[in-house]
């Protein structure tokens, strides 16, 4: 894919509408998070400090194409205003009079935040008139919500199509990461693919077996596979009505010459709850009470083996139930070995996916990694294969 370059766009005077993800958490009204806010800052700073008219587009919450009070914008004004260092306009509307009369009274560098695009039904349905209303207000256009380019919406696609267009700074930080990872990848590529269910993830795992090297699978959908082969799971979380689907994807692999990886010790329990009495077993003494919660030492020592004969990392979802220790062992031996692989520039390493940011986290070690998406539908959509058009809408 080409795109063009921020860097090189005539930017002094101009007014640049730029797409954002201010969908951040609140409680009472107040962020309780706010990094969202802070990943938008170098794009805001460069295009401030290159003499834009910068005009921020975002969304809150889902108000369904109405005005809902609870759900505007304006809290987020305070806490930008403090990270930016310096004030940040609001317009009670995205389109329109309001908008117009805070952006016309704009200065050089300004900052203004327009309110929730989803206040109106025509950003979801991707109106052209709505879209048209959006590109008034803008001589330039930039999408640095990757989190949100899933979405064929007005403020991601329409406005794309009217006006130069571009991705922002932490954009096309993820998009050369993500084709680092898969596009154009060092290989060997090892990919992780956890969680609890093969069925919310069929896309990806029949995406993944045809371009990589190496696929180790494990969390709850680990169980499915192994039950595909005949092992007997016991009370483990399993969907044994996708025994044939497992065994077709698995034959996929075979035939693109991409390695499964699969538990071949498993650690189990007979109680849901943190610090519940366990044991490792080989996969033929799992008794019928057990319930697999996480990944085996050796099978844990064959993952990290395959790191260090990697060049590339791709990593969706836990090897266990990580919210529970002990059962976090696997998950945060991975995390750490991959970071320290990363750290010394022997591997590349890319994560995503809410459950996979929150298990970087818990082991501490997201800083470390190459990089991490916290853009959750969107980067799961690209490890699908999927076309993005918030990206497709950028191409040149």
């Amino acid at each position: 894919m080409s795109f063009r370059s921020l860097e090189t766009a005539d930017l002094a005077g101009k007014r640049v509408l730029v797409r954002v993800d201010f969908n951040v958490p609140m409680d009472g009204g107040v962020i309780t998070d706010d990094t969202r806010l802070r990943s938008a800052l170098p794009t805001i700073h460069f295009l401030s400090t290159q003499g834009a008219k910068v005009v921020l587009l975002a969304h809150f919450d889902r108000p369904k194409g109405k005005r809902v009070p609870e759900m505007s914008l304006k809290p987020v004004v305070g806490p930008l205003s403090d990270l930016l260092e310096q004030p940040v306009a609001f317009a009670d509307d995205c389109i329109g009079p309001e908008a117009a009369k805070v952006i016309n009274g704009m200065e050089v560098g300004g900052v203004a935040l327009l309110e929730n695009i989803r206040f109106h039904p025509g950003e979801e349905k991707n109106d052209p008139a709505f879209a048209a209303d959006l590109a008034k207000l803008g001589d330039l256009y930039v999408n640095d919500a990757f989190s949100a380019a899933h979405r064929a919406h007005a403020s991601t696609e329409g406005v794309a199509k009217r006006l130069p267009a571009y991705p922002g700074l932490a954009m096309q930080r993820e998009l050369e990461a993500l084709d680092a990872a898969l596009g154009t990848p060092k290989r060997p590529v090892l990919g992780i693919v956890g969680g609890s269910k093969v069925s919310t993830k069929l896309d990806l795992l029949n995406n993944l077996v045809t371009k990589l090297d190496r696929l180790a699978i494990g969390g709850g959908m680990a169980n499915t596979f192994l039950a595909a082969q005949g092992v007997d799971v016991g009370a483990s979380l399993c969907e044994h009505d996708l025994g044939e689907t497992a065994r077709e994807i698995m034959e996929s692999a075979k035939t693109a010459g991409c390695e499964l990886l699969l538990p071949v010790d498993v650690v189990t329990a007979t109680e849901f709850k943190a610090g519940a009495p366990h044991k490792v077993q080989g996969l033929d003494a799992i008794g019928k009470a057990d319930s697999i919660l996480d990944a085996g030492p050796e099978t844990t020592r064959r993952l990290l083996a395959a790191m260090d004969a990697s060049a590339t990392l791709i990593w969706n979802g836990p090897l266990g139930v990580f919210e529970l220790p002990p059962f976090d062992a696997a998950t945060v031996a991975a995390a750490k070995h991959a970071a320290a692989l990363a750290t010394a520039g022997k591997l590349i390493a890319v994560a995503g996916g809410g459950d996979t940011v929150s298990a970087l986290n818990h082991a501490g070690v997201s800083a470390e990694m190459t990089f991490v998406s916290t853009a959750g539908g969107a980067f799961l959509e690209w490890m699908e294969g999927k076309e993005l058009p918030g990206v497709k809408a950028l191409e040149v």
